[in-house]
């Protein structure tokens, strides 16, 4: 059966769409916590993101492990400080985005947190969790959705 268009195959397409949900519902984690440390657990906001960003992050980390990349053959030392590397840098990414769209070119700060996640997220955070992060020790190829 042929593949769509472009020479991509059926399963990278599902890969990508498997890695795009698990950012969906890891940033979702991230924002309740968020939500819940200052709202039920009264921290100020700052310490809040941070313990959500924690939280959010290790979602993100476990959840495409075994479920985006079924990379769960490597040894989880391997992977989790190419998750840090990777992460730390589209921390950067995020930030210089955030101030170009919103400092320079003057965009509604959450309009330009989006436009720059979409931007990271399939320019930067996918290749690398797929080639790098989670390239090694896979136990098997992806399975048929």
């Amino acid at each position: 059966m042929a593949g769509p268009p472009g020479g991509i195959s059926r399963a990278t397409v599902r890969q990508w769409f498997r890695h795009h949900f698990v950012s969906i519902v890891s940033t979702a984690a991230d924002y309740v916590v968020m939500v819940g440390c200052v709202e039920l657990g009264h921290l100020r906001p700052v310490t809040a993101t941070v313990v959500a960003a924690f939280v959010g992050a290790f979602a993100n980390f476990s959840f495409n492990r075994g479920f985006t990349y079924h990379a769960t053959g490597a040894a989880l030392s391997r992977h989790l400080w190419r998750y840090a590397l990777v992460s730390a840098a589209s921390l950067g990414l995020n930030a210089a985005g955030e101030e170009v769209f919103n400092g320079i070119l003057g965009l509604q700060y959450l309009i330009a947190r989006v436009i720059t996640s979409v931007i990271v997220s399939n320019g930067w955070n996918y290749p690398m969790q797929r080639f790098f992060v989670f390239s090694a020790g896979r136990t098997a190829p992806a399975p048929p959705s």
